[in-house]
């Protein structure tokens, strides 16, 4: 008749010694070469400690409801140009035209977070004067929020000339979040919540270099990419200048400091995947060591209750 094995149980046998023993002396050098060469090797592989990780978010935008705004309508430096900023209205009289603006922010997918800007701007001009460039400078307060508190004031630049004069610029781009550094992984960030752009009654503070030189030393900033612009041409004798632009608020990828217990989560995998090969290793070395008699021991057996010393 077959015989199967249906049950199995290991033995266990217990090796003794005094504290001052060559086997204590070796057990103790077995269990620094477990663990501490291990931590060695995922340090000094890189990445053991994430100093910086990334995530997806769309960003919570919204317009401003502020803008400036330039028409190149010669090439002898004629231009036209209107903004929400009174004190450079009233510096711009005799280039000012009062634009009639249509605006409004979609939510598309109806998460309650706005998805983009459709604007129209109408500029009146007379019928002698031909667009060769429009400079739109479009302001909005972005929100992040998956981790930290990320609040920013932000600045959209629509710049686009043309070798023919226009009748309409049709332009589409992305509203994206930038960043120079990683962010906390929690707080509140309002470094850089403060207004881009003052209504002073200073000229060179509409400067459009230096307000492009200041808005880009910041280290979080909102910028519109991946930006798509149609000139038109054709402008009929009483019609508008027309400016028609969509601005989607996007996914930005986000990079941040992870936090002790991600930093502590992390280490700790590769740590254990790579200790654990140690550990074997040393495992098998320290059974030929103690069954082979190599130290001596007191062996304790299961099946019988007497030390045999060795």
């Amino acid at each position: 008749m077959a015989v199967f094995e249906i049950f199995a149980q290991p033995e266990l046998r217990r090796y003794k010694t005094h504290a001052c023993s060559k086997a204590v002396v070796f057990q103790i050098f077995v269990i620094l070469l477990t663990y501490i060469p291990p931590l060695l090797v995922a340090y000094r592989s890189r990445g053991f400690w994430r100093k910086t990780d990334n995530y997806r978010e769309q960003i919570q935008g919204r317009f401003e409801h502020q803008m400036l705004l330039v028409l190149d309508t010669g090439v002898n430096g004629e231009y036209v140009t209107w903004s929400t900023y009174q004190n450079y209205n009233q510096m711009q009289q005799a280039h000012l035209r009062v634009p009639l603006i249509k605006s409004r922010e979609v939510d598309v997918n109806g998460d309650g977070n706005r998805d983009l800007l459709e604007m129209n701007v109408e500029v009146p001009l007379k019928d002698t004067e031909k667009v060769y460039g429009v400079k739109l400078m479009l302001f909005f307060f972005v929100h992040l929020s998956t981790y930290s508190q990320i609040d920013i004031k932000s600045m959209g630049l629509i710049n686009y000339d043309a070798s023919r004069p226009g009748a309409e610029l049709r332009y589409i781009g992305d509203l994206k979040f930038k960043q120079k550094e990683p962010v906390m992984v929690r707080g509140t960030d309002r470094r850089y919540d403060g207004a881009i752009l003052s209504n002073s009654i200073h000229a060179e503070a509409y400067d459009f270099y230096r307000i492009i030189r200041d808005y880009q030393k910041r280290n979080l900033t909102a910028n519109l990419e991946n930006a798509y612009p149609l000139w038109v041409t054709g402008r009929a004798a009483g019609q508008p200048f027309v400016i028609n632009a969509t601005i989607n608020y996007v996914d930005s990828i986000v990079e941040y400091h992870p936090g002790l217990w991600q930093l502590l989560k992390w280490a700790w995998i590769q740590y254990l995947a790579i200790m654990i090969i140690f550990w074997w290793v040393f495992r098998r070395i320290k059974l030929v060591v103690f069954e082979n008699k190599l130290v001596n021991t007191v062996v304790e057996r299961p099946w019988n209750d007497k030390k045999h010393p060795f």
